[in-house]
């Protein structure tokens, strides 16, 4: 056998061909389709940025208007799915709320009828109208509430604001959000969108394929870094813990929540982009006290760590955005998940046109022929 050598967490080893996303880490570059991030962020929406991505065109007006009508009829969610909800605890994180909930569509929707193109369009609309629904949902049946039903008025943004919320919201707000799907909506192989590969390359359904990616996404060294910057805030206090704080983490060896990226090696652009958004935010409806200890934690932290290319994220800054929004924090990972749909199933639809199956090989590292041990002769570990 040809020996192989291994890179842990398969660091550095192209697993896929793909015409999707592009990042430059060194140059701080981001581009979906080829477009770059900030056009995106200043001229698109979200579900056109998602047409764009899924389709790997822009959509004419009528497309686009067609894409945007079928998504608001698909909004709702079947009676039995909130019923199920109901019996979720209250005390479960949003995330495996959401990822149980994306699996049980598969229960309603599932034909994996893979070769015909209108069931691949409409699993992709479903997903896309039913997932902020569901999140809303399970946001106020924890509490106690009956779901908020969605508002056809509202586009796709304020309409989740307005399902969360409970009231119609500020429309500077809902644009502000939009900005945030379309930053958070794809990514290149990061750990969920291989998932999401690995998943469809099995030619499973749709619905498996977005669960299995929301599973992935819920770990904090993936989407749940955005929960835990806001929590690091919180423990800091104050702008003058700061210093004392990150060499404390330096000393340790520990983390810095929101900072670092495996590819990333100056600041990521989307953080550039959701820095400007909560000024714009706080400036509007008032300021967050996090973010000058968020501003102090950023000098500090390129005080002694730039020399690494340690930088701040994307989740460094989204979180202070999605407070002033008014969503929870156990919510951010759900949010970033409402987004990334959108990638996920443009690699579901790109896996699918050129499929093999996933099937990576290991290196072992275990003994051979070893003899069978009698029940009476093992010794037992402590």
């Amino acid at each position: 056998m040809v020996a192989c050598e291994f890179s842990p967490g398969l660091d550095g080893i192209p697993v896929a061909q793909s015409a999707i996303s592009y990042v430059d880490g060194q140059a701080g570059i981001l581009e979906y389709r080829g477009v770059p991030i900030q056009e995106l962020a200043e001229k698109s929406t979200f579900l056109e940025t998602a047409f764009l991505l899924i389709w790997g065109y822009w959509p004419s007006k009528e497309e686009l208007a067609a894409f945007e009508h079928d998504i608001t009829y698909h909004r709702r969610v079947k009676y039995r799915i909130r019923d199920m909800m109901k019996c979720f605890p209250d005390s479960g994180h949003p995330m495996d709320a959401l990822q149980a909930s994306a699996g049980a569509l598969g229960l309603f929707y599932s034909r994996r009828a893979l070769d015909d193109p209108e069931y691949i369009r409409a699993a992709v609309i479903r997903l896309l109208a039913k997932i902020p629904t569901m999140v809303a949902a399970f946001q106020l049946i924890r509490k106690g509430n009956d779901p908020v039903m969605p508002c056809d008025e509202l586009d796709y943004a304020a309409n989740f604001l307005y399902m969360l919320n409970e009231r119609r919201p500020d429309p500077f707000a809902a644009r502000v959000f939009d900005i945030c799907l379309i930053l958070h909506a794809e990514h290149t192989m990061n750990a969920s969108t291989f998932s999401a590969r690995v998943t469809a390359s099995t030619l499973t359904d749709p619905y498996a394929v977005v669960a299995s990616a929301v599973g992935t996404l819920a770990g904090p060294l993936h989407g749940g870094a955005n929960e835990d910057v806001i929590n690091m805030l919180a423990e800091i206090g104050s702008v003058e813990n700061v210093r004392p704080y990150v060499e404390k983490c330096i000393q340790n060896k520990t983390k810095i929540a929101g900072f670092g990226h495996r590819v990333y090696k100056v600041k990521d652009p989307r953080a550039t982009i959701l820095q400007k958004l909560a000024e714009q935010l706080f400036d509007k409806f008032g300021g967050d006290r996090y973010y000058d200890i968020a501003l102090k934690l950023e000098e500090v932290v390129g005080e002694y760590l730039s020399y690494k290319g340690i930088y701040p994220n994307v989740d460094f800054y989204s979180g202070l955005v999605y407070r002033r929004l008014g969503i929870p924090s156990d919510l951010f990972t759900p949010v970033f998940a409402i987004a990334r749909v959108a990638g996920w199933l443009a690699h579901w639809k790109e896996q699918l046109e050129a499929n093999r199956i996933y099937r990576p090989t290991q290196i072992y590292t275990g003994a051979h022929n070893q003899p069978y041990v009698p029940m009476e002769e093992r010794n037992h570990r402590p």
